[in-house]
């Protein structure tokens, strides 16, 4: 991706949450054979399937009614 289609978030976070995103990012690396893993595509990664099981559970919701 181009950094054209990137921004920079700037955010506070509590240590213990940033101690979290550095194992998850330790856990990438190890088990993914893409090279070097960034935070960044870490936070993209776990975004990208949040934002999709809300999708489906507000497809689920809409059924319902």
């Amino acid at each position: 991706m181009s950094d054209q289609n990137r921004i920079q978030l700037n955010v506070r976070i509590a240590k213990e949450t940033a101690d979290m995103l550095e194992e998850i990012v330790e856990y990438y690396q190890e088990n993914t054979k893409l090279g070097r893993i960034y935070k960044g595509d870490v936070l993209t990664d776990i975004i990208e399937k949040s934002h999709g099981l809300m999708e489906k559970q507000k497809a689920i919701q809409k059924r319902k009614y």
